[in-house]
């Protein structure tokens, strides 16, 4: 999906880049605060942050994407509500709780918002609030009214890469990435590293732009932009309940709606597998570009089939080309849905080398050795336990770009979809076993 093909050698290195990327578009501000609190349903203290994004005027022209799980978090529930409003000025978020099935978690949303209204000059109903964290838990709500002077007076508009790392959780590092749509600037963050496969949005993304659009038009674009990009990304197959894809525009400056559209979909689609890459215990992105599929659904469900499995996950991480799981994995997916692949027309390949082709595999020991050493020229990194016996990532930083790539025709049609997805390792079982501990 990414234009690019970046790797980087250090920490510091991406953080360069990083800054590259983080300029705000025009009529923009970003803050953030911190403070430490003990959760009322757990014993055991943790810091929260709150990230502030705001217009330097409430501006009409904005749009949004929710989750689609039917249990969505007291957030999400005042997002819909804020679609309808005449104008949007902020968006204020917190990290470590994500005030999902949580007692009185919309009064305790809507109290935080009329306090950044206030502290702005603007209307609670301008203020969009946004969680993620432990579903759950309650919102320490006095310890954050306390903290919103700070993230007010901290605003300023030179870079968004404070707001990328402040919404973060699991997240090795802050996702940002950058489009230019004329004179116009489309800049994007990202929330994501778990409990990730998309229904309509994805994780928390935040996009900025100062291109002069109305709203209709961004709410086009976003919803082209989210399906070609969010919705083709699984990490686990889990979607969240706090889900949400937010884009404002400070309509300061003039952009061809093409261009801006286009824009839009690559800031999107390079957020999608910066989330992917950085997926908890993420060592390969899996890339399955699936043609000659009956309609574009089928192609899709064959791609995120091949993403899913747990067989296939594992042997990727393993850097085990058994890849009779892929031809399991896809054989299952066209059986449920009643799709009939002439077995003799059907082509699978992998980093190049065919697989499956003409009704028969095509294996042999060199070609093993090239699917071996295609698997692990994709590996973003190796761990091993430490003393306590627990996998933890050796680097917070992507040291490249490459995948895992695998191609799948049908031979039942013209349709294709392009789906990434990852590995299963040890470091998800162990971020997720000790995710609140």
């Amino acid at each position: 999906m990414s234009s690019t093909s970046l790797s980087f050698a250090s920490r510091a290195e991406h953080r360069a880049w990083l800054e590259t990327q983080s300029a705000l578009p025009e009529g923009f501000r970003a803050g953030t605060a911190g403070f430490e609190f003990t959760p009322a349903e757990a014993d055991k203290p943790g810091r929260m942050r709150l990230a502030l994004l705001a217009l330097d005027r409430p501006t009409d022209a904005f749009a949004a994407r929710f989750t689609r799980n039917a249990f969505p978090g007291a957030p999400v529930i005042v997002g819909r509500e804020r679609l309808a409003a005449p104008r949007l000025g902020a968006v204020i978020v917190n990290n470590k709780i994500s005030n999902v099935a949580a007692p009185g978690g919309v009064e305790a949303a809507e109290r935080v918002c009329a306090e950044v209204a206030r502290r702005l000059g603007m209307e609670p109903r301008e203020v969009l609030p946004s969680s993620t964290g432990v579903i759950g838990w309650r919102l320490p709500v006095e310890r954050m009214l306390e903290a919103v002077p700070a993230a007010v007076a901290s605003l300023q508009a030179r870079s968004v890469l404070p707001a990328a790392e402040a919404i973060m959780t699991t997240d090795l590092y802050p996702k940002v990435r950058r489009a230019q749509a004329g004179e116009a600037a489309v800049v994007g963050i990202a929330k994501g590293a778990g409990m990730i496969e998309p229904n309509l949005a994805t994780m928390l993304v935040y996009l900025l732009t100062d291109a002069d659009l109305p709203r209709e038009t961004l709410r086009e674009a976003l919803a082209a932009a989210v399906d070609g990009s969010f919705n083709l990304i699984s990490v686990d197959t889990d979607t969240s309940t706090s889900d949400t894809v937010a884009l404002l525009s400070s309509r300061r400056r003039p952009a061809a709606e093409g261009a801006f559209r286009a824009a839009l979909l690559q800031v999107c689609r390079d957020l999608a597998e910066d989330v992917v890459r950085n997926g908890e215990g993420v060592h390969h992105v899996v890339r399955v570009r699936v043609g000659g599929a009956p309609d574009q659904a089928a192609a899709r469900a064959v791609g995120k089939a091949v993403v899913n499995s747990p067989l296939v996950k594992c042997a990727v991480a393993g850097n085990d080309p058994n890849v009779g799981r892929l031809v399991a994995a896809v054989g299952k997916l066209c059986g449920e849905r009643g799709l009939a692949p002439d077995p003799a027309r059907v082509r699978m390949a992998m980093g190049g080398e065919v697989l499956l082709e003409g009704g028969a595999m095509r294996l042999d020991p060199a070609r093993e050795r090239r699917l071996v050493a295609h698997l692990a020229g994709a590996e973003l990194y190796r761990s091993a336990p430490d003393a306590a016996g627990n996998f933890r990532p050796p680097v917070d930083f992507p040291p490249h770009e490459r995948r895992v790539e695998i191609e799948v025709e049908l031979g039942l049609g013209a349709a294709g979809a392009e789906v990434l997805g990852a590995d299963l390792t040890h470091e998800y079982v162990t971020e997720n076993a000790d995710y609140r501990s």
